[in-house]
């Protein structure tokens, strides 16, 4: 197999890996408390990568910028949000199919486009607006009870409360973006997966049975560990662009997993937010792909923010035009200077 072809292969188990967490986890959930649940995930995701970065360290290169005490606010903020936002997952995933929640996650892409706008004053594409507006309608339709009635599903609510954590922790970890990846899993899943623990004593839910202990950190290790690193190295052969183009599979493989392995089978109003989402999700890879591929002069940097389930990588282009203005007896050189700002969500 080619460089490229490996890479590619890496794009497509890093969407998989994260695919497949939440129907297993709905299947776990009949056994696990859902602060619990959060927890176990989060820390098994701490620890797996804790484990994996002392061997890269060992064996392999790690030039990584660690953390300093000066991110501190920064990644305070992140461990808070993600105890929130699993928490608020888990419960979503209690009360809605698997289905439903894979598709709604793709509104983590909107919060965070939508806070980068009014807080950083981020530059959105008009085809990236148009985007962002059906995953809306879409989460809008999966929002209320495909019964007939309009009832307001609230599973589909507590899965769009996380996605909005999500969102703010996406624009936190942008912050960090020069930062070890690896790092930043390990200290957010620790601390957070910590912290949802400590909220689970406190509420008092029953602790797991050791046999389930095991395969509940295991996924959280897959899923919101090793589906980033695996990110991260498709991402170095085939770039941010492509790379976010091969993820952005990962919900409809979910929808799929739920299917098979949960038997479930979804309403009309469910294959409406489909087909929306699938025309949603083909312009944010088209937006991204085409902002890689500017004809112009160019110089292209991306930085990779990571975080317990999510990957998020923001790219800056600096894109030149020279424009030659004759006139008689003298030559003119005027210089535009544009600055593209890409985000690619990876889930």
């Amino acid at each position: 197999m080619t460089r490229k072809n490996i890479a590619t292969l890496f794009a497509v188990l890093a969407a998989s890996v994260y695919a497949i967490n939440i129907p297993l986890s709905k299947i776990l959930l009949r056994h696990i408390s859902a602060t619990t649940m959060a927890g176990l995930l989060y820390f098994g995701a701490g620890i797996g990568m804790l484990i994996y970065h002392q061997f890269s360290k060992r064996f392999g290169k790690y030039d990584q910028e660690p953390l300093t005490k000066k991110e501190l606010p920064y990644t305070l903020a992140m461990i808070l949000l993600d105890i929130i936002a699993p928490i608020l997952l888990m419960l979503g995933i209690m009360r809605t199919n698997s289905s439903n929640a894979s598709l709604l996650n793709n509104f983590e892409i909107v919060a965070t486009s939508i806070i980068a706008l009014l807080v950083f004053k981020e530059i959105i594409s008009k085809q990236l607006r148009i985007a962002i507006g059906l995953v809306t309608i879409a989460g809008i339709i999966l929002t209320f009870d495909g019964n007939g009635a309009w009832v307001l599903n609230e599973g589909s609510l507590l899965v769009l409360g996380a996605s909005i954590c999500w969102g703010f922790e996406n624009n936190c970890t942008r912050m960090l973006s020069n930062k070890s990846s690896e790092e930043i899993v390990i200290i957010k899943g620790i601390f957070s997966g910590l912290g949802s623990l400590m909220i689970a004593f406190f509420l008092r839910e029953p602790f797991p049975a050791p046999h389930w202990i095991v395969p509940t950190m295991l996924l959280g290790f897959f899923a919101y560990g090793m589906s980033i690193n695996l990110y991260i190295l498709a991402q170095k052969e085939l770039g941010a662009a492509k790379t976010s183009a091969y993820y952005s599979i990962a919900p409809f493989l979910g929808v799929t997993f739920g299917i098979l392995l949960l038997g479930e089978r979804p309403d009309i109003a469910f294959f409406v937010a489909l087909t929306i989402m699938i025309v949603a999700t083909w312009l944010m890879v088209r937006d991204s792909i085409e902002l890689q591929h500017t004809h112009e002069h160019e110089h292209t940097h991306s930085h990779v923010h990571s975080h317990g389930d999510r990957m998020h990588t923001h790219e800056h282009t600096h894109r030149h035009e020279h424009i030659h203005l004759h006139d008689a007896d003298t030559e003119n050189h005027s210089h535009e200077h544009d600055d593209l700002h890409e985000h690619i969500h990876a889930h």
